[in-house]
This record gives C-alpha cells, structure tokens and sequence, in this order.
C-alpha cells in the first residue's frame, strides 16, 4: 500500500500527448488552447474616441479658438474626415475613426452648439477622450497564451482577430466502466436488493467539462465477461476509467483479469479514506487503466484528486497553485490513513477560504456531494485537526 503522494507521482509520471487538431472556434468552448493568439493588427486600428462629441485639433484651443464650425457628423465605421481649417471640427460618434488632423475630441455634455457652431464650455486637454491606436496591443503581441481552457471570453477574443479555426489539444478516447450484479439501469424500479447506476454518469458527467464524450458500459460480475470486454476497450480507447471490482470481494475480478491481458499493475491500494483499494497500470501500448473502487463517494474523490490533474497535465493545461481552505470544526480521525473530507467552502467577509466539515456515514453516503464543495485532504500524520488550521482542498462545486 503506497501513499497518497507516492500514488499521484506515479499517476501524473504516465501523462500522455494525444496531439492536436484544428477546430471551428464555435466548437471550441472547454477545449485546451494549443496555440498562442495572436493580434493580427494593432489594438485598437485606429485612435478611436471613447465617448460621443466634437473632435478638434488642440492646437487651435490653445490659440484661444474656443468656438468651431461643425464640417460633418463622423459614425463609427466610417472612413475618417479631416478639417481644413484651425477653426473646424468634426461631430464625431464613439468608436469612429479619428483622422490625424484631430487629436481631441469633447463631449457633447460640455459643449454647446447653435447653428452649426460648436462651442467648448469647460477647460480640455490635449488628447482627451481618446483611445490610441496600438494601446492594447500592436499586430503580433500575444492576447491568449496556448494551454488554457477555452472561455468565452477568448472565443470572443479569437473572432475580432479573425481567428475562425483553433488549434486545440486532442482528446483521449475514454470509456467508463462500472461493474456489479446489483446495478441497474437509471430508469427502471429497483427491488429492495438493486441499486440504480450513477458512478459511470456522474465520471461521464464531470469530463464534459472538458468536452470528452467518454462512452459508458456496464458489465456484471461475470469473469468471462468482463475479461472479453477488457481485451476489446483496451484496444479500441486511450483510457479505461472503471468503478468497483478492486477490492477484496469473492467476484471482484478485475485485478487478475488485468493481470491475465499483460496490463502491468502500478499500484493498487492506497493509504487514504476514501478510496483505499485503487488500482491504476498501463499496457504496452501505454494504454491507461484507472479502476476505482465502487462507493460513490470514493470515485468522486479519486476522480477530482488523481485523474482530473492527470488528465490536465496530458492536455498541456498550465497547472494552477494548491488551494488551502482554514478548517471551521474540529476532526478527529484515528485511523492510520490519509482522510479526505467532505467539506463546504465559503469565502468569509475577510476575503478568506474557509472549509466546513460535513459528517457523512462513509464513501457510500453519496447524499452530501450537492451540498458539500470539495474535499478537505488531511495529512496522514496526525489524528485531530482543530479549527483554525489550514489545509489543501480539492473543489468539485466551488
């Protein structure tokens, strides 16, 4: 039995690249960024003006020119006018095209204009109300760094420059595999010794995020069974993310059937609550095996705290730094095991994280996961955590 630290070395040691392909931007959202964006001209193109008014030149204000004749209204879009004249203007609308006879421009609230001359009524300075052509950025500065998710924002980011298609991470092909005689299908009525599938759905539901559309299946407790749909979905998938049959159950197959198909064991069982009996190898093809145990709230766990920085890794996303929430109640845990906690996470008016402990009646009490936000993970070392104390959390509704 290894540690929860030895476990995620060896998981995030076996990341893999799945490539990259190019995709319409409108099919983009939650995809990994795999390329820089880049401004394809200066930003913003032109000096444009922030607000709606008159644009002059500044140097007929400080002649003492205070009053100008109006040439022409200017709306954005429109190719730009210049003045002829110290004593012109130009009514001009936000977002237009300023010409480089104009270097100002007034709003409407503080001029007056009567009969087609526009009189200034407060003190200016030269250059106001402007927004500079290159502000931003000029052509070829980098606006989104490659290896994030890809927000609306960026999308939005990506259509002003043109950018139509987008390189993005390639995506494992993922199956998910839950396993057990009692389990059926959501839609039908159990007897009083069933219970309705959820783990594969919940796995299913989480890797949406990232737009990986894993496949589901279910298989009984039936060795010929499960190894003849082993031997077909490590051929035909990337990953094999599976729920229950790790542990030390007369029907629980799955190790020896791994065993069996030369997929090597990297480790099996950790020394952590919940989740103890993970088992996790490879192939020779580098093909990957995550079999969780079946408690709902064990795959919950084992899922946010191994398999999500895995899979991130292997998609190129930058990594962010550890989350640390301030304890709110006291816990004590006697066994010799890693805990993870079920805990609600609050920002308090100090600007702080804090974690509350949620009792719960163990990883099959799946019931708290809506209420609760993350799991508190506390130290193997000790046995009592007081409030107060920080600790590293692992958000899933936060």
């Amino acid at each position: 039995m290894i540690s929860v630290q030895q476990a995620e070395d060896i998981i995030l040691s076996q990341f893999q690249d799945y490539g990259e392909e190019s995709i319409s931007y409108d099919l983009a959202i939650g995809r990994v960024l795999a390329e820089d964006i880049l401004a394809d001209r200066d930003l913003p193109p032109f000096d444009r003006p922030t607000v709606d008014g008159i644009a002059i030149n500044f140097g007929s204000y400080e002649k003492g020119i205070h009053s100008f004749r109006i040439k022409t209204v200017q709306s954005a879009g429109e190719e730009s006018v210049a003045i002829d004249s110290e004593d012109q203007c130009i009514e001009i609308m936000t977002g237009a095209a300023l010409n480089n006879t104009l270097n100002t421009v007034i709003r409407y609230e503080d001029i007056s204009i009567d009969d087609g001359i526009a009189t200034i009524n407060i003190e200016i300075s030269k250059g106001q109300n402007l927004h500079l052509q290159g502000k931003d950025k000029i052509a070829g500065e980098v606006l989104v760094k490659a290896n994030q998710l890809i927000t609306p924002a960026i999308i939005g980011i990506a259509a002003s420059v043109g950018k139509t298609n987008l390189l993005v991470k390639r995506l494992p092909k993922v199956v998910i595999i839950s396993t057990g005689d009692e389990m059926i299908n959501p839609e039908l009525i159990p007897t009083a010794f069933q219970l309705r599938q959820s783990n594969g759905i919940t796995i299913r539901s989480v890797l949406e995020k990232y737009k990986i559309q894993a496949d589901l299946l279910h298989l009984n407790d039936d060795y010929k069974e499960i190894k003849k749909e082993l031997i077909r979905c490590i051929n035909q998938y990337d990953v094999l993310l599976m729920s229950g049959g790790v542990s030390m159950g007369k029907f629980d197959y799955l190790p020896q059937v791994c065993e069996e198909l030369g997929i090597k064991k990297l480790f099996h069982k950790i020394k952590q609550r919940p989740g103890k009996p993970f088992w996790f190898g490879k192939d020779e093809n580098q093909k990957l095996v995550f079999a969780f145990p079946g408690n709902p709230v064990s795959v919950f766990m084992c899922l946010h705290r191994y398999f999500i920085p895995w899979l991130e890794k292997s998609l190129g996303i930058s990594p962010t730094s550890p989350l640390y929430a301030v304890l709110q109640n006291d816990i004590d845990f006697a066994a010799a095991l890693q805990y993870f906690v079920q805990v609600k996470l609050l920002i308090d008016q100090t600007g702080q994280l804090t974690a509350t402990f949620i009792n719960t009646n163990g990883s099959g009490d799946f019931s708290h996961l809506a209420e609760t936000n993350a799991f508190l993970e506390l130290p193997l070392e000790k046995n009592s955590f007081r409030k107060g104390e920080v600790y590293k959390v692992w958000k899933y509704n936060f």
